[in-house]
């Protein structure tokens, strides 16, 4: 007789086992990894629906309004090129979802186009308008907490087929490399989310030294405010888009995400050559570089009803998106007068 087919706790249970490979426990990251990113069960890279706002989706981003959105995103590369010809780049959309990027007319600005999904190679070509919405914050992320007076770090195993927190006895290698800048009078109790794996992207995707804007759309924090303020940490989850806590929760079928070191990925650009770096909300990021598409979507001239509006409205107040996501932006130009040159 066959066998019965695994059911998905099952099923996380036995991958995670063999990628223990002996021991008892990984570090959250790691688990964080497989729940998302493996290619057996990983969460981004199953066939389900994930975006949108459908009951059966788990969240939606600024891409449900992809209309306007993608306007808005190709009018504020062309601001950033500082009078650059858009024509002369390419425009590279990062960890896009399977028909849910902005990859649209809109983006007949540049000479190109190019998507670069979840499991791709990321090759940048040598003038390129880099661009990534909630990339960053979905990368795996470090947790640890403070324990008297030692920073300790959260790990996970199993009990049956359920994952279950645990205390690791050393640091993982990426966390203790960090581990001098963590505060020593924390409180005890007091935990901190450290997104190392998305300053690590972004050196992998600035190291190669070609020319252009970088524009990422995300949430995150200085890291004052994440050492001071979150004494929980910054870490949930998403699923049918209710928010939660429960971490280790249906593994390979819920979101999991952190906010982002807007200080680590700044310094990622500055020691890569970026210029002119920038973190503005969403809404001040549009106002101040996508003036002309705002005011023809107002003006309205067709007279009609026009659902961009709806859309513009959702993008820019405070209380929806305008202030709950911010718009990381800088610049790696060659001089108008010696192309091909650093400035």
């Amino acid at each position: 007789m066959a066998s019965s087919p695994l059911n998905p706790a099952q099923l996380f249970a036995e991958r995670f086992s063999r990628c223990l490979d002996g021991r008892s426990t990984m570090p959250f990251a790691a688990f964080m990894d497989l729940a998302l990113y493996d290619p057996e069960i990983g969460y981004y890279r199953s066939d389900v629906m994930r975006v949108g706002r459908n009951p059966e989706s788990d969240f939606y981003t600024a891409e449900t309004h992809r209309e306007v959105f993608s306007t808005l995103v190709a009018a504020g590369a062309v601001s950033r090129l500082n009078n650059r010809d858009p024509h002369t780049f390419t425009f590279v959309e990062i960890g896009a979802e399977p028909g849910a990027g902005i990859l649209t007319e809109a983006l007949s600005n540049f000479g190109a186009s190019e998507s670069i999904r979840v499991g791709d190679a990321l090759r940048m070509p040598d003038r390129t308008i880099g661009f990534s919405n909630e990339l960053f914050d979905a990368q795996p992320f470090h947790r640890v907490v403070r324990r008297g007076d030692q920073w300790i770090e959260r790990g996970v195993t199993l009990d049956g087929h359920t994952p279950v927190w645990t205390d690791l006895d050393h640091l993982s290698p990426p966390v203790d490399a960090i581990r001098r800048t963590l505060p020593d009078g924390a409180p005890d109790g007091y935990t901190i989310d450290l997104p190392i794996a998305a300053r690590e992207l972004m050196r992998r995707i600035v190291s190669p030294n070609w020319q252009g804007v970088l524009i990422a759309i995300d949430y995150g924090k200085g890291w004052p405010t994440l050492c001071e303020e979150w004494p929980e940490g910054t870490g949930r989850a998403y699923r049918h888009h209710r928010q939660h806590n429960e971490l280790l929760a249906n593994p390979g079928r819920q979101d999991l995400t952190c906010h982002i070191c807007w200080d680590w990925l700044i310094g990622e650009l500055a020691d890569a050559g970026f210029e002119d770096i920038r973190v503005d909300s969403q809404e001040s990021f549009f106002m101040k570089n996508a003036t002309g598409v705002i005011e023809e979507i107002i003006s309205n001239p067709a007279g009609a009803p026009d659902k961009r509006l709806s859309q513009l409205k959702s993008l820019l107040h405070p209380g929806i998106m305008g202030q709950k996501f911010q718009v990381l932006s800088a610049n790696r130009l060659d001089s108008p007068s010696t192309p091909g040159k650093l400035q």
